[in-house]
């Protein structure tokens, strides 16, 4: 039986080089769930990191009962929500998956496919550093927006405290301190599951 291996951390934590990484490293075979957003497009293409909807389309699918799990953040450019949506991309009999999360996903994708089914994943890097790195990359949008990273920053905080975590479940952390040592140390920890 396949399992969905949730990555999660705070944000800047390297989480998209992470799971780019993995999900190219051959030997893991993981396939991806791809998230929708009602969120303005960022940086990359349709369907690659994020399927763009608008708030009418999630709704429809709500009321289809497809919505596994759904996050919304009041951000200061209004609700932007996030969803895992049941729509044939996941076949646990067949294959392991790799996602991007929060600990609200990784407790709602528990409930939906069972605590067996999901293995947490969660990256850590120290808050300076990840307040640079945020920095930086927000600095390469177009149209920069500080303020929600700010925003997102200081919310981290609370979403992903030790207390919940520990609630959760997730006792191990990978520290990120050195990008190929990280993925080499996550990439051993997802065969592991395999074997």
């Amino acid at each position: 039986m396949g399992k969905i291996f949730c990555l999660m951390g705070k944000s800047s934590t390297g989480k998209d080089t992470i799971y780019k990484m993995l999900r190219d490293e051959k030997a893991l075979q993981l396939q991806t769930i791809v998230p929708y957003t009602t969120r303005p497009i960022r940086a990359g293409a349709e369907g690659v990191e994020y399927h763009f909807i608008d708030e009418q389309r999630l709704l429809k699918l709500e009321k289809e009962g497809k919505v596994i799990e759904q996050r919304a953040y009041d951000t200061i450019y209004g609700i932007w929500r996030y969803a895992t949506i049941a729509d044939g991309q996941v076949n646990l009999s067949e294959h392991s998956y790799l996602l991007i999360g929060t600990l609200a996903v990784y407790t709602q994708l528990c409930a939906y496919y069972g605590k067996d089914a999901i293995v947490p994943i969660y990256i850590e890097v120290e808050d300076g550093l990840r307040l640079q790195r945020a920095l930086d990359r927000e600095r390469m949008q177009d149209k920069p927006k500080y303020t929600e990273l700010c925003r997102r920053f200081l919310a981290d905080d609370a979403d992903f405290a030790e207390e919940a975590l520990e609630k959760a479940g997730i006792t191990r952390h990978f520290e990120n301190d050195n990008l190929q040592k990280t993925v080499e140390e996550i990439a051993a920890f997802v065969l592991s599951y395999n074997g």
